[in-house]
């Protein structure tokens, strides 16, 4: 009966060089490991030690990076530690199973999709229609799944996004401001689907989680145990719930004190 590790990653687990809060003199800076690179560039870290934390955890417990990435977004990140088994990409809408989306899972999102909300065409004219070009930078589709928008987040209204979400909400749709990217998700394309998924295929007997945006509370509620790092939406919110715990480790050293938690979790689990 293993014990599944679902963890988010971007500013959960890996940092991209504005997320890495490095706020020590320079000298204590921890070392750092490049784990992602794109475009002949190096772009999300973690540190040396964290990386040697995740080399324990994919040997002890069943590991499964639990993502709003697409799939090749996903595949381009290359993580210490065995392979994973499992892996979650588009917020749930993928699941992977050595490295190949699971046909029947994308048949059971598809099928709820089109029961639940409103087509992902008519989100797609909406944010199209009324995002300003002054702060838009990007409009994107992922999967043929959700939208986002790559912003200027310093030009950007805080009303706009408060109106988008209510907007959103009506039609099954929801909102989450993650940096500079504004996503809209329909509701029935979560995490925790995905994860539940996993868990009755392995029979998992204990499910540890961690994230740090809106997208993942719901990962978070459906674990026995859950970590949240001292920045990201969730921090700014005061979200909480009985069986998550808030970290106060901000930055790429969350992240380390996150794969502490989780090997912890693991070994204490009897």
């Amino acid at each position: 009966m293993p014990v599944l590790v679902a963890s988010d990653l971007d500013r959960t687990l890996i940092y991209s060089a504005a997320a890495l809060a490095l706020t020590m003199p320079d000298a204590r800076a921890p070392r750092l490991l490049c784990v992602e690179v794109h475009e002949s560039r190096p772009l999300s870290y973690m540190t040396e030690t964290a990386a040697g934390l995740l080399t324990e955890l994919g040997d002890a417990a069943l590991f499964v990076p639990t993502t709003t990435r697409t799939r090749k977004q996903y595949q381009r990140i290359n993580l210490p530690g065995p392979p994973p088994k499992y892996a979650i990409c588009a917020n749930g809408g993928h699941l992977l199973v050595d490295g190949v989306s699971d046909p029947e899972w994308q048949a059971v999102v598809t099928a709820r999709l089109a029961d639940e909300c409103a087509p992902l065409a008519e989100v797609q004219a909406h944010l199209a229609a009324f995002a300003d070009p002054l702060w838009l930078r990007k409009e994107r589709i992922a999967e043929e799944l959700f939208a986002y928008l790559v912003v200027e987040r310093e030009l950007l209204p805080e009303q706009w996004v408060k109106e988008l979400a209510v907007w959103a909400e009506n039609r099954g749709w929801t909102v989450s401001l993650q940096g500079r990217k504004i996503y809209a998700v329909p509701k029935p394309l979560t995490k925790s689907a995905a994860v539940r998924e996993v868990a009755r295929r392995t029979g998992a007997a204990l499910t540890l989680a961690a994230g740090d945006s809106l997208l993942d509370a719901d990962l978070l509620l459906v674990s026995d145990r859950g970590w949240r790092p001292g920045h990201g939406e969730l921090h700014e919110a005061a979200w909480t719930a009985p069986q998550v715990t808030a970290l106060p480790e901000r930055g790429v050293l969350a992240g380390e004190r996150i794969l502490r938690e989780f090997l912890k979790g693991v070994r204490e689990t009897p």
